[in-house]
């Protein structure tokens, strides 16, 4: 499910971060919560085409490897990053399979990881692959579709996603397609993990101090758009972030 369909996405991925969700709430809350990453390093799981592996590259990290199912994602970060070079390094791998890399990070990031995983058995799976990634004490911080979005409230869709149930079912969640509505629009198909899935598959890799964090709108998106044109966002939040401890 999850590489085929970014395989042909490319580039256009890139143009998510300019819609208002992306641009006014959700990037500027996850460079937030994971804060000052300079002097440490940072591993990307799920990095798409590099969006923040170059931004954390940029705020000091020392070493950024970013790493993507979809061999065309990682094409387009390469890209990206041979024509303004940060030093970041990329690689096609399944985090459910991932290597070890001879060293651990500091910091790991998973947006929209996962709600890949097809099941309970595989999102434990990359639940361990990462915290044996991690140093003792390291922080993965998660992006996902909010466990309590409801699908008959409030839309995103006036800041730029559609959000539907697809009417499958996984073992983890119900299956949803969330279209970018860029043009032409962009649409993908993932699971929407329960809240437990998520808790009880990092306590079962060893991690502790899990801390659900709620996305708030940035100033700079209340000036834009005025505070009233939030009110679906606040009603129900399509996403939410979460940090843990390895």
């Amino acid at each position: 499910m999850g590489v085929q369909q970014y395989d042909g996405i490319g580039e256009a991925y890139e143009g998510f971060k300019a819609l208002p969700l992306e641009q006014y709430a959700v990037v500027p809350a996850f460079l937030a919560l994971v804060g000052d990453v300079s002097g440490r390093s940072v591993l990307d799981l799920a990095s798409g085409t590099g969006f923040y592996s170059r931004e954390f590259k940029r705020r000091g990290a020392t070493e950024v490897l970013g790493v993507d199912i979809s061999g065309e994602m990682v094409a387009v970060a390469q890209a990206l990053e041979e024509r303004e070079p940060l030093g970041v390094r990329y690689e096609v791998g399944d985090v459910s399979e991932l290597r070890s890399f001879g060293q651990r990070f500091d910091i790991a990031l998973a947006v929209q990881l996962l709600n890949y995983a097809p099941d309970l058995a595989t999102t434990e799976l990359m639940c361990r692959r990462v915290h044996r990634s991690l140093e003792p004490g390291g922080e993965l911080f998660l992006l996902n579709q909010s466990p309590d979005f409801r699908f008959d409230g409030p839309t995103p869709e006036k800041y730029g996603f559609r959000s539907e149930l697809t009417g499958g079912e996984a073992e983890t969640g119900p299956q949803v397609r969330t279209t970018a509505l860029l043009d032409p629009p962009v649409s993908f198909v993932a699971n929407r993990p329960r809240r437990e899935v998520y808790e009880d598959s990092l306590r079962a890799a060893g991690f502790s101090d899990l801390t659900w964090v709620p996305i708030q709108v940035s100033e700079a998106g209340v000036r834009t758009f005025g505070a009233d044109f939030w009110a679906d966002f606040r009603a129900n939040p399509p996403l939410e972030m979460l940090r843990c401890r390895a």
